[in-house]
């Protein structure tokens, strides 16, 4: 029995592989051998990158809000604290788009929560 080979779908895998390789250094763009390593690497970080993202950002959301609440003499536990007493429901990313953008808003924001404590 003679043997069988399907070279159209092996030139295609290939293909695949190396224009997803594309802009990669030296043999990693050029060779499938190391394109397809350099790729399966690339796709492993990708897709826990995507992950890990969304934790990244919650980070960056919370240092901006305790830096402006720091400005104002509060600090951002007992700030998030006090919200939740009140029954402000702010999500922390739009928390902290006001203390960048709108700094007169939130610190409206932190004066009515700190009177809040107060009283």
């Amino acid at each position: 029995m003679p043997r069988t080979r399907n070279a159209p779908a092996t030139k295609a895998r290939r293909k695949k592989v190396l224009k997803k390789a594309r802009g990669y250094f030296g043999n990693a763009s050029r060779l499938f051998r190391y394109a397809k390593h350099a790729v399966q690497r690339a796709e492993q970080f990708a897709y826990r990158d995507r992950r890990k993202r969304k934790s990244e950002f919650r980070q960056l959301w919370i240092i901006r809000i305790n830096a402006a609440c720091r400005e104002l003499g509060i600090n951002y536990s007992r700030f998030m604290h006090a919200l939740k007493k009140q029954g402000i429901e702010m999500n922390r990313k739009s928390l902290s788009e006001l203390a960048v953008n709108e700094p007169q808003a939130f610190e409206a924001l932190v004066k009515q929560v700190k009177a809040a404590q107060e009283g």
